[in-house]
C-alpha cells in the first residue's frame, strides 16, 4: 500500500490523513486496471474538493506513474480544479445568446453580489464563479447553472433570489440554532 499519506500528512495537519486513506483506497481499487487515472482524480477530486500538486503526487506515486502524466491530466480536463472550490459553483453562460440578451449585465451582478471575480471562490466558501462558453440552453437566454440547477432568463433582478437558495439560513449558522 501506498506510504504517502504518512508522508504527506507531516506536514499538512492531521486532519487530510483520513482524505489521504481515501484516496489510498480508491488507488488500491484502480491501481491495475489500465485507463483508470481520470476516475482515480474524480475520486480524489471528490473527496479533497480539488487536486492540489500534493494531491497529485500522492496519485502519480500511488499509481506509479510520472508527475507529468497526472498533472498533464488535470490541467488538460477542464472539470478538474487545482484550486479550493465553493460548495455550490455558479456557471454564467457567455455564448452569443446569453451574451446578447444581457449575459455581461448578469456577470457584474453576480461578481458585485458576491464579492468575487470571475473564476474566484467567494470568502466565505459557499460559492465558485465561472464563466461558460455554453451550456446548451440558447433558448432560455440568458442562462445561468448553480450545480446542476439551470436557471432560464437570469437578470440582475432575480439573482439574489436565486443565490438565496444556496445561502446558508442566518439561523442554521449562528451558534445553537438561534435566529437573529
Amino acid at each position: 500500500m501506498n506510504e504517502r499519506p504518512g508522508i504527506v500528512c507531516r506536514t499538512c495537519g492531521a486532519e487530510e490523513r483520513p482524505l489521504y486513506e481515501a484516496v489510498a483506497r480508491v488507488i488500491e481499487d484502480y491501481r491495475d486496471k489500465e485507463g483508470s487515472l481520470i476516475m482515480v482524480l474524480h475520486a480524489a477530486q471528490e473527496i479533497f474538493g480539488y487536486l492540489p500538486r500534493e494531491v497529485q503526487e500522492f496519485v502519480a506515486d500511488g499509481m506509479d506513474l510520472p508527475i507529468s502524466e497526472v498533472s498533464g491530466v488535470v490541467s488538460f480536463y477542464s472539470f478538474f480544479s487545482t484550486e479550493k472550490r465553493g460548495k455550490h459553483t455558479i456557471r454564467m453562460c457567455q455564448g452569443t445568446a446569453c451574451y446578447v440578451r444581457g449575459g455581461k449585465k448578469v456577470v457584474d451582478a453576480i461578481k458585485r453580489e458576491l464579492n468575487v471575480d470571475i473564476g474566484g471562490t467567494t470568502e466565505d466558501g459557499e460559492f465558485t464563479f465561472e464563466i461558460a462558453r455554453c451550456i446548451g440552453a440558447c433558448g432560455l437566454a440568458p442562462a445561468m447553472m448553480v450545480d446542476d440547477d439551470v436557471y432560464k432568463q437570469v437578470t440582475p433582478a432575480k439573482l439574489r433570489g436565486i443565490l438565496s437558495l444556496y445561502r446558508e439560513p442566518e439561523e442554521e449558522m449562528l451558534e445553537g440554532g438561534a435566529g437573529v
